[in-house]
């Protein structure tokens, strides 16, 4: 396939998305051996100090990537049943006919029917998805609660379902996420983080990929800000924060060469065996957070443009930072992108976010990156 990296046009494309108003943003692009590595904008608005592409950042959900390869590793070793019912190593989390009908495929691919817990254990966002009716207050009300994982689970599985154990369209649910976690801990006998760490980032050879050890981030980064939808004006800086609120679920910290580095030997069966690799990208459809129906495998997601050859990766945020990898399924052209600021676009009168410039600015940088 032709080389088709344009390091001029990258330039341009990742300065316009600072432009349209992300206060700072890093990349990597590659595509076979040729690598570009770009930032725009300021890892602090107060100081104007500048990002830089080698910049340790929250990946947020980009972590069930990892989780859900860890959780296959243990199924190839016979120690995890795919298809198997959660209620056989978590009876006390999951109890009765839904431990025996939701399996540990459902949980990865968000197809328990459980819930999110998310509203209930930050009582302020309570109605979401009603984005109109919830308020940011308790991102500060938590910003050092040390949540304990199996009360976050107990949130989600004694809220209403969501669906029917294995229905679709599923949704997307972090409760799923932290039951893979208790579910990698009960069958190694290992934490999940060090599990993960052990089995899926030393494996890959992640030399700054780690889960947090305390509030902040180790090493250079940018400070994250959070616009709650324009409830939080000027956007506020959440960069510390206790991620326990997510855990194995969305708190990985990395660099966008670890995330390329990552998805390329994950997509060519380095990390997971290739028959693994192919259950991860069976998919089926799954309501998003941001309420649109994606494809979703186990801890995958696709990326089609038309015409254009399929991507792999996962999306990711965290209270003011955001990041997305995306790789074509040969792994020759990858893109992993991180940015500073979240949930910009303002609500219209109907509570629906309305567009933002920074939008199509992002959506031109990903053209390109993926496609040239």
């Amino acid at each position: 396939m032709r080389n088709s990296l344009d390091p001029a046009a990258l330039d341009a494309a990742i300065e316009n998305v600072h432009r349209a108003g992300m206060p700072g943003l890093f990349a990597e692009v590659r595509d076979g051996e040729q690598v570009w590595r770009g930032a725009a904008g300021a890892a602090d608005v107060a100081t104007g100090r500048p990002v830089t592409a080698d910049m340790r950042h929250r990946v947020g959900s980009i972590t069930k990537t990892f989780t859900a390869a860890a959780v296959l590793q243990q199924v190839e070793s016979g120690r995890i049943g795919l298809d198997a019912p959660i209620g056989r190593y978590l009876p006390k989390l999951v109890p009765g006919d839904r431990g025996d009908a939701i399996t540990v495929r459902m949980l990865i691919n968000h197809t328990s029917g459980l819930a999110e817990y998310l509203p209930y254990a930050y009582p302020s966002l309570k109605a979401f998805p009603v984005l109109a009716d919830t308020r940011p207050q308790s991102l500060d009300d938590h910003r050092y609660t040390r949540f304990d994982p199996t009360e976050l689970i107990e949130m989600g599985v004694t809220a209403p379902a969501v669906g029917t154990p294995g229905g679709t369209p599923g949704l997307y649910s972090n409760t799923n996420y932290l039951l893979l976690a208790q579910l990698l801990e009960q069958v190694t006998g290992s934490v999940a983080e060090q599990c993960i760490t052990r089995n899926v980032i030393e494996r890959a050879g992640l030399r700054h990929t780690a889960f947090p050890q305390g509030t902040t981030v180790a090493g250079p980064h940018a400070r994250l800000y959070e616009s709650w939808f324009g409830m939080i004006d000027p956007p506020r800086d959440y960069s510390v924060y206790d991620m326990s609120w997510v855990g194995p679920s969305a708190s990985l910290i990395s660099t966008v060469a670890d995330l390329n580095r990552f998805y390329r030997l994950l997509l060519a069966g380095e990390i997971v065996s290739p028959s693994s690799l192919a259950q991860m990208q069976r998919t089926v459809p799954v309501i998003s957070q941001e309420g649109s129906t994606i494809d979703y495998g186990l801890g995958l997601h696709p990326l089609d443009a038309p015409g254009q050859a399929t991507f792999w990766g996962h999306g990711g945020t965290v209270w003011g930072g955001g990041a997305l990898a995306m790789t074509r399924a040969d792994g020759q052209r990858q893109m992993a992108v991180a940015m500073n600021l979240q949930r910009w676009n303002g609500l219209d009168a109907s509570g629906k976010p309305q567009p933002h410039p920074i939008d199509g600015a992002l959506a031109a940088l990903s053209r390109v990156a993926m496609y040239g």
